[in-house]
């Protein structure tokens, strides 16, 4: 499956965050804790330059603690200060914080030095959907930015100030203009980075299916309750759809309905806790 994604707004959306990077003091580079990997944006990393950067492994509810803690491990052996957050829950709010305002300690002592108390500016980045706008509400503890379960929700940019003597820019995700591996375009459109209406569900679909298949994942199996994965991803999806009475007509398989079964049971948990990149 060959999946490349970039609208004329996210070419709006990198040139906006250029202007803005010269004003901010440091960034939030949010992550899908499901696709760690894939969430990274080459664009962002040539664009943060020198500026303090603290990494959120968001959406940690959705994978196994054991997994998180491997990446955890990874990213600081880089040198990397991360941090894991489920940001619709307020216990991490206190953590995040912290691990900010600890981030930009030399540019925050060098002010206090001289009787100033320096707001820090910090630029939230990612590509679409790992969660930066329920991020900046739980780190406001209101509902300050627009969210959405789906891309392309925040279109342009917007300032949102915290108690802490923070103020969070919230801006588009953005996803790399080219893709040079399409196994992380495949991770980011199953965990649902890129919008549906440029995907094939059914071809999706087959590579969800290769994914447990390759990772003999039995949840998978289970879930659906069929004798085992099949000879190609293609006769196992069609043993999904008979199994689920996803048909027809008379014996014509609804490919579309049971695609979109496998990607909405995935999304959701139905399967179990997946971790598609692993550390």
């Amino acid at each position: 499956m060959y999946i490349q994604w970039f609208p004329g707004h996210m070419t709006k959306a990198m040139r906006m965050l250029e202007q803005s990077v010269g004003i901010s003091d440091c960034i939030i580079y949010v992550l899908d804790a499901r696709a760690v990997a894939s969430s990274f944006n080459p664009k962002f990393d040539a664009l943060i330059g020198s500026r303090p950067v603290l990494y959120v492994l968001n959406k940690c509810d959705m994978v196994e603690p054991a997994q998180l803690k491997a990446w955890e491990r990874r990213l600081a052996s880089e040198g990397k200060s991360a941090v894991s957050m489920d940001s619709t829950s307020g216990k991490f709010r206190s953590v995040c914080i912290s691990r900010l305002l600890d981030i930009n300690s030399r540019v925050l002592d060098k002010y206090k030095s001289k009787g100033v108390n320096k707001c820090i500016r910090a630029m939230v980045v990612g590509v679409p959907n790992t969660g930066k706008s329920t991020l900046i509400n739980c780190l406001s503890g209101s509902k300050r930015a627009a969210t959405g379960n789906k891309a392309g929700v925040t279109r342009g940019k917007q300032w949102i100030s915290l108690s802490a003597g923070i103020d969070l820019l919230d801006t588009p995700g953005t996803l790399p203009p080219a893709f040079e591996d399409n196994v992380k375009a495949v991770h980011l459109a199953m965990i649902g980075s890129v919008k549906e209406e440029v995907l094939d569900i059914s071809e999706l679909a087959l590579e969800t299916i290769a994914f447990f298949r390759q990772n003999a994942d039995i949840r998978f199996i289970d879930r659906y309750k069929i004798d085992g994965f099949c000879d190609s991803d293609l006769a196992t999806l069609e043993a999904i759809a008979v199994k689920r009475g996803f048909i027809l007509g008379k014996d014509n398989i609804d490919y579309e309905r049971a695609s979109r079964a496998i990607i909405d049971d995935l999304r959701k948990l139905r399967i179990g806790k997946v971790m598609l990149d692993k550390a």
